[in-house]
């Protein structure tokens, strides 16, 4: 089990840094060769495709949670009624995503009534939803049993080695003058052979039935993952989607520039926990309540410290980066603080709810928790819809903020009522340790100046910032939470021995 939970978190790492790199040097590309408003237009279209996720409704997580019993039992047969049960309802839902392409095709370029002619708006959505459409839904149940097996070290290394063919090949097109719609083409011609990928593994190492019959119904609460795939989807999606619908593309292009810092942070830090889903979901399913305590005890404190460490220091680099990422871009103001700090801390609380987000699901509690789903995606498009006229991308962020905060406490709770009975007092405390350590990196960051706009000069005050933010962490946990980095001195110590 631990060789695989290092495989898988290595894998997914490197699948992360790959993106974040990627993510950093496609849409600089873009935004020099065509400018804030094409990327603006590329950013929002990739948010309106994917709402087609919305599609999945939660079935997707569902999926992974019912797996994870027959798996451990080694039962050949109940793993391929959820397989077949799961395809089914996938190639379901293939079908209704290309009628929503199709609709999106005729009205998102009236919707937007910007420069671009319907023609170039149309084709340009057709070529990006290729990609999609195919890796999405056709390696979507294939993928999902390679991550409750505990083998996503499979599926991240097809995403590493698509994403560095497609990098390359984006860059040759964009260096040789090619059109906008050649360079998203491209990129799903590429993304479409991951699907193949995983479904040839899976067929030469798993006895799979796809045609299994069942009289039950084996993947129990279907439907009931509908709530947090919805606020899912809404929480990552709205932002755009409103700015698209209430303010300008330069808008959206600045906020995809932050949004492109904080999720690619967001999501290299997720990764290191990718791993630690299907471990608790093996001792769930097993009932081994002592190490599943002590194996959450563990997880929560090292993400919450974690988070605190990496979204704190990137609350002091996120402006000198998107000063230094859009040098030489005039046609919009990209330096927005207030916009930079509630965007971030919105997506810290995100990352804080993870401990307990993996819990609700590895127990299959969809709908025991609907409701705090529902809520946290009604606040963050009632706020949203309201303040973006009166403060456009701040309006935005606060409504994203707020929902995360109230979810964040909520799943908190409720795993200590009725999950892992583990008393409040350990979340609380856990907060309170977060916040100061959050405040006094807020007031250290005014140490940090960039002396010039290039990506050296970021770089130097980046390891300023993360040493001296280090240390303030160490030393707040030193005082809160002495037994913890006592016990990782210890393991440190055991394994350099060992070596």
């Amino acid at each position: 089990m631990r060789s695989r939970l290092k495989f898988n978190t290595f894998s997914s790492l490197l699948f992360e840094v790959v993106s974040i790199v990627s993510g950093f040097i496609l849409p600089r590309l873009i935004l020099g060769q065509y400018g804030s408003d094409v990327n603006g237009l590329v950013n929002s279209i990739t948010q309106f495709i994917g709402i087609i996720t919305f599609l999945e409704l939660g079935v997707g997580k569902v999926v992974q949670s019912s797996l994870y019993k027959p798996l451990t039992e080694h039962d050949d047969q109940k793993i391929s009624q959820i397989m077949t049960s799961a395809g089914r309802f996938f190639r379901r839902i293939a079908l209704i995503m290309l009628a929503y392409i199709c609709v999106l095709i005729v009205f998102y370029p009236l919707v937007i009534r910007r420069d671009f002619g319907w023609i170039y708006t149309a084709t340009l959505i057709a070529a990006m939803s290729i990609s999609s459409f195919a890796q999405y839904y056709f390696g979507v149940v294939n993928r999902l049993l390679l991550v409750a097996d505990q083998k996503g070290y499979i599926s991240y290394t097809a995403q590493t080695v698509t994403l560095v063919l497609n990098t390359v090949a984006c860059v040759i097109l964009i260096k040789l003058n090619m059109s906008i719609h050649a360079v998203r083409l491209t990129t799903s011609l590429i993304f479409m052979t991951r699907p193949l990928f995983l479904a040839w593994y899976v067929k030469r190492h798993y006895h799979v039935d796809h045609h299994a019959t069942y009289d039950v119904e084996p993947i129990k609460q279907k439907w009931n993952g509908m709530a947090q795939h919805i606020a899912y989807t809404i929480l990552n999606d709205t932002d755009t989607i409103v700015l698209t619908m209430f303010a300008s593309l330069a808008d959206v292009s600045i906020y995809s520039v932050y949004h492109l810092v904080v999720y690619g942070v967001k999501r290299l830090f997720t990764s290191m926990t990718n791993g630690i889903e299907a471990m608790l979901g093996h001792l769930w399913a097993k009932q081994e309540k002592d190490r599943l305590d002590t194996a959450f005890a563990w997880t929560e404190w090292v993400i919450h410290t974690g988070v605190v460490l990496v979204f704190g220091c990137t609350l002091g680099l996120i402006l000198p980066f998107v000063q230094v990422y859009t040098h030489g871009v005039t046609d919009a103001n990209y330096q927005q603080p207030l916009f930079a700090a509630l965007i971030v801390l919105a997506h810290a609380c995100h990352c804080l709810r993870l401990p307990y987000n993996m819990m609700i699901f590895v127990a299959g509690h969809y709908k025991q928790t609907q409701s705090n789903y529902i809520i946290s995606a009604a606040m963050n498009i009632v706020i949203s819809v309201l303040t973006v006229k009166l403060w456009g991308l701040v309006g935005v962020a606060i409504g994203t903020l707020v929902a995360m905060l109230y979810q964040t406490v909520w799943m908190a709770w409720y795993n200590s009522g009725n999950l892992l009975k583990r008393p409040m007092k350990h979340f609380i405390k856990q907060i309170l340790v977060d916040a100061g350590s959050f405040a006094a990196m807020y007031l250290a960051s005014g140490l940090f100046t960039l002396r010039s706009a290039s990506y050296l000069s970021w770089l130097v005050i980046a390891v300023e910032c993360f040493i001296l933010y280090f240390a303030i962490v160490f030393v707040i946990n030193l005082v809160f939470y002495r037994k913890q980095l006592a016990a990782l001195k210890d393991i440190a110590l055991r394994r350099l021995k060992r070596s």
